[in-house]
């Protein structure tokens, strides 16, 4: 037996808000996603300049992408009552407007403090921005456009972060690194006017703000994205500062649980938790910005530490992976029809694992195809994930849920993205001391026969001191090599297991109209 979704989402085959030129408005909204999911990895290989220009040493020139990403998730979850509250269009237009100006600004700061506050500027821009653009895809497609609309954004939220270290090194080269924020305003600028002409608005809703439960949940978010910045740096739990911003996250996140079940006004309408497709789309959101984001992360360094490409040859290694995203996400569009989704997604899960496997195959002295197969096979994973994911989590949402669940499904995304990069950076970190320890227990004379480190160093003095450096270099990038490959092989299992999860949900496809049905 088939139940179809609320009847809002059932009648005619028209959409939520109507505009006059769609496809120019799509348009302007991909626009500003572009700009937003860049400017999350645009900045990572212009640090070291930056470090020079503001005077910043290197611990605290990580506060640019820090003081972001803890801005994003501390505001993300008022998103949906500010669109209520103010009305979706007028914050939309203002949150571009703003990003822009904090993006000039951020490429004229003069000091690391100007930059730091620049750039928490954008992030909570960013924090309404990204479910807003996401909203509005939603509320401008009839149902039956939904689909092609969800898979065109989504190619934005897959291959903007690919594209970003490449696109910021290229950019630091050949100009300098203050263009990578200047960038957005030649296109910022035509697609806010875009916006002001063609975006209309939701109604405005007059909803109470639950204050305390902000707070609190504001304040435990950023302790959290605050202890998984900095911990590797500070040694996790052997560090004060650590154990105290856990202390906050564990004690701001229990007083939101239970103000939240004990109040009328909470932050988040439970209909949202309640709903066990979206709840489902929640969950397996978070693994999609852990495995996904994770991997980003240390690509590029693997392939430029190990490998010794250059940042552009390094860019166009990621290039197949933004690839296997474009061709599986335009399938995925034109199965949603006709398979359940919960299969597409675990599929595109069992992939991805698959992939990583290959990866944790790797060795030192492989050509370039290895690397472009298994990211291009990672990349048609992924595909097959993000779009029937979010059809999954909005299938049974009424309109009027969608501010709301889209800024859910972007912080599980962040703080997803924040647990895998900080999860695999301390495995990194720790295989590699264990590896070089392991390794040059056997950089031995009895292993090396004829030559005798130890001697051959203090007979050619000088020469003999860069022979040992060289032999250390050496162990180092063969104790980086496992530990990349550790990573993978412990990522390719992690997905492996959470494959089936999917399967979990009651079956789900969408009809050749309009309807998405729900097997009972």
């Amino acid at each position: 037996m088939s139940a179809s979704i609320p009847a809002s989402n059932t009648g005619d085959d028209k959409a939520s808000l109507e505009t006059s030129h769609r496809g120019l408005l799509m348009l302007a909204v991909i626009c500003v996603s572009i700009m937003q999911f860049l400017d999350l990895t645009i900045a990572n290989v212009a640090l070291p300049h930056m470090q020079s220009s503001l005077g910043a040493s290197m611990d605290s020139v990580t506060w640019v992408l820090t003081s972001y990403i803890i801005a994003l998730g501390m505001v993300s979850p008022i998103a949906g009552w500010m669109s209520d509250r103010v009305g979706s269009r007028r914050l939309y237009l203002l949150a571009v407007a703003v990003f822009l100006l904090a993006s000039m600004l951020c490429g004229t700061a003069t000091s690391l403090e100007e930059m730091v506050f620049f750039r928490a500027i954008q992030g909570v821009c960013t924090a309404f921005t990204a479910p807003m653009s996401q909203t509005i895809m939603f509320d401008i497609n009839p149902p039956s456009k939904q689909p092609a609309a969800m898979t065109l954004w989504g190619l934005v939220v897959m291959v903007a972060p690919i594209s970003g270290p490449m696109i910021g090194g290229l950019l630091t080269d050949a100009l300098n690194w203050r263009w990578i924020f200047f960038v957005n305003v030649p296109i910022g600028i035509p697609t806010l006017l875009l916006l002001a002409w063609l975006l209309p608005s939701r109604p405005i809703v007059q909803r109470k703000l639950d204050r305390f439960g902000f707070i609190m949940l504001a304040v435990g978010l950023g302790a959290l994205q605050l202890m998984l910045d900095r911990g590797q740096h500070k040694d996790w739990f052997n560090s004060w500062e650590i154990i105290i911003e856990l202390v906050i996250v564990l004690s701001a996140f229990w007083m939101f649980a239970v103000h939240t079940l004990n109040t009328k006004n909470t932050l988040f309408p439970f209909a949202l938790i309640k709903n066990s497709y979206f709840f489902g789309a929640l969950l397996l959101t978070f693994v999609l910005g852990l495995a996904n984001v994770a991997i980003l992360s240390v690509l590029p360094i693997m392939f430029q530490n190990v490998y010794n490409y250059s940042v552009l040859d390094t860019g166009m290694l990621m290039v197949p992976r933004g690839i296997g995203v474009i061709v599986t996400m335009t399938i995925a569009n034109r199965l949603v029809g006709r398979v359940d989704v919960r299969y597409l997604v675990g599929f595109g899960y069992l992939i991805a694992s698959v992939a990583l496997w290959r990866m944790s195959h790797w060795t030192l002295d492989m050509d370039r195809w290895p690397i472009i197969t298994s990211g291009f096979m990672q990349g048609l994973g992924l595909g097959l994930i993000f779009m029937p994911m979010n059809i999954i989590a909005f299938a049974t949402l009424e309109p009027e849920y969608r501010p709301d669940g889209a800024s859910l499904l972007n912080l599980m995304r962040n703080l997803g993205s924040s647990f895998g990069i900080s999860i695999v950076m301390a495995m990194l970190s720790r295989n590699v001391q264990t590896s070089h320890a392991d390794i040059a227990t056997h950089i031995t004379s009895y292993n090396l026969p004829g030559i005798d480190p130890a001697t051959t160093a203090d007979r050619f003095g000088e020469l003999g001191t860069v022979f040992l450096q060289m032999i250390d270099a050496e162990i180092n990038r063969q104790a980086l090599m496992i530990a990349y490959i550790d990573n993978f092989h412990a990522m390719a299992i992690f997905i492996l297991c959470v494959a089936p999860l999917s399967l979990l949900l009651k079956p789900v496809r969408m009809q050749k109209g309009t309807r998405m049905l729900i097997s009972e």
